[in-house]
């Protein structure tokens, strides 16, 4: 088997990219990292000490919900403090050269929006860490003014409206994807031209089974990853680097 270079898997990627005007890419972990988020599945990851909370636990151990506020202050900050990268940039710039469909992102962290995508043109399939929602209602409110309180002293809030525990817009272990995201992340995924894959480890499911919506059409699929994926076999092309280097040079090929 033939070992491409780098410059031959970007002048193959650009080809399949300049034939495509309904280019949907779906981002994980790994284009993140980069604006310096970690990724909890990566080598240094914290859940390597301390295991994720589950949804279950959440909602059913004060002590749990006690620990969620506790971690998340620590990744908050981080959060807050993260700024779009290269990555990001090339993707919101795709975008205003209408040839993107659509971002569907694993992440919460906003970033996609923060590099100029359309709020609309984003799905955010495990939700955002910049609200707060109710986990009996689901009516959204102001993370701030929750995190404000949480470290007045408050140990367990609650919906005012309806008595349900609080905690970010977020999908913790086991909370399910909500039905409104994952479908409209199906239908980018079918009527997609190019599938583009930037850096998610496609383990996580109902993420990782999208790209396969597009291959059932043979639509040409792209990714590009630190680590190697489950679908790089099946992918037109595979560039194991890290997207803020790669994406803002496809862009400037097209």
């Amino acid at each position: 088997m033939t070992t491409l270079t780098l410059q031959q898997q970007l002048q193959d990627a650009a080809e399949l990219m300049q034939q495509a005007s309904n280019i949907v890419a779906l981002t994980g972990a790994g284009i993140s990292t980069e604006s310096g988020i970690p990724d909890f599945r990566g080598p240094d990851s914290p859940w390597l000490t301390a295991p994720p909370l589950s949804y279950q636990d959440f909602i059913h151990k004060p002590e749990a919900r006690q620990q969620y506020w506790q971690s998340r202050r620590n990744l908050s900050s981080q959060v807050a403090a993260a700024r779009p990268n290269e990555a990001h940039l090339a993707l919101a710039e795709l975008e205003r050269r209408q040839v993107l469909l659509g971002v569907i992102t694993q992440n919460f962290d906003g970033l996609h929006q923060d590099a100029g995508n359309q709020p609309q043109g984003v799905i955010e399939l495990h939700g955002t860490s910049r609200a707060a929602a109710c986990t009996l209602c689901g009516a959204r409110s102001s993370i701030s003014e929750l995190q404000q309180r949480i470290d007045a002293g408050e140990i367990d809030p609650q919906c005012s409206s309806c008595g349900g525990f609080l905690k970010s817009a977020t999908i913790l272990f086991g909370q399910r994807v909500p039905e409104a995201e994952l479908a409209r992340a199906k239908e980018l995924s079918a009527a997609c031209d190019l599938f583009l894959v930037v850096g998610s480890s496609l383990k996580v499911m109902p993420a990782a089974m999208l790209p396969g919506i597009a291959l059932q059409r043979n639509v040409p699929l792209i990714i590009v990853n630190l680590q190697p994926t489950s679908l790089d076999a099946a992918a037109d092309v595979v560039i194991h680097e890290q997207a803020g280097h790669i994406l803002p040079v496809l862009v400037a090929m097209l």
